[in-house]
Formats: structure tokens, C-alpha cells, sequence
């Protein structure tokens, strides 16, 4: 099965909003630091699922989201495949609140690869401020990269 999901870097001047994966026993991503984001609900684009869900994360309501690329994780899960759209996004209103997820930290840019980052991320994240489109593919196998592949627009 494909798992439709989103994933958003919040930019706020030279700070990127990140989610330390800390708060839930049974998440895959538990002790990593992601972007915001999360699966679809029925009926929404990329853009609809995107704002909804930095909204659920964060409090903050983005405006504008732009798609910096697509990524598909085949059997990310061991099981599904995800294919992620991933989005920059620097304008936004609320103030930051707690999340379910984790813990939210504002992170300066130059810092974002020295965090406990998934192995993929740590290649893509710096595609996300590019002014380039890219589609990538990661492959893990028992939560290690062991192949990927990228085109860039």
C-alpha cells in the first residue's frame, strides 16, 4: 500500500522549526528530529494535509506552502510505501504551541545536520532550500539507508 503523507520545514529568518521525535513509546521515528507533518486525510491535496498538519503540531497556521519535492520510501514501515511531499514554508501566524509529537525547537540552519537526523534526511534537507524541485527515492532496510537516488529540476 502507499501511504500518502507531508513534511514541512518552517522557516523563521535564519532557524528552522524541527520536532524532536521524544513523546510516543510505540513511534518509528522516536528519538529522531523530522520536519512537521503527517499522513492524509480523505479528500486533501498536499497543500490541504500540509497546513493541517503543522497546525495539529505546532499552532502555527503556514500560508503559502511551497513543494520543494517528492519522496517515496518504499516499505519505510517494512510494510507500505510512503510518498512524501515536501514543503518550505517561511510565512505563517499563531504562536508556537505544544505538541503530541514531541518536543518543538527553532533550530539555526547551519545546525540542522549535527541533529539526530535520519540518514536520508541528512541528504535531502538541503535540497528543501534550494530554488530547485527535486523527486527522490530512499531506500531503508531495518532503519538503515542502503540506497537512493535523486533528479533535481
Amino acid at each position: 500500500m502507499i501511504i500518502p503523507a507531508t513534511l514541512c520545514y518552517v522557516r523563521k529568518d535564519d532557524f528552522v522549526l524541527m520536532l524532536h521525535r521524544v513523546k510516543k513509546t510505540d513511534d518509528m521515528h522516536k528519538g529522531k528530529w523530522n520536519g512537521l507533518g503527517g499522513k492524509f486525510e480523505k479528500g486533501e491535496s498536499p497543500e490541504d494535509c500540509v497546513i493541517r498538519e503543522v497546525s495539529e503540531e505546532s499552532g502555527l497556521k503556514i500560508i503559502n506552502p511551497v513543494l520543494k519535492g517528492i519522496i517515496t520510501f518504499p516499505q519505510f514501515d517494512g510494510e507500505n510505501d510512503w510518498l512524501v511531499f515536501v514543503f518550505q514554508s517561511n510565512k505563517f501566524t499563531g504562536e508556537l504551541s505544544a505538541s503530541d509529537e514531541g518536543i518543538l525547537k527553532w533550530i539555526k540552519k547551519d545546525k540542522l545536520l549535527n541533529l539526530n537526523l535520519w540518514e536520508g534526511d541528512k541528504i535531502f534537507l538541503p535540497w528543501v532550500f534550494e530554488d530547485k524541485f527535486f523527486s527522490a527515492k530512499f531506500v531503508y532496510q531495518n532503519k538503515k539507508l542502503i540506497d537512493w537516488t535523486v533528479t533535481k529540476y
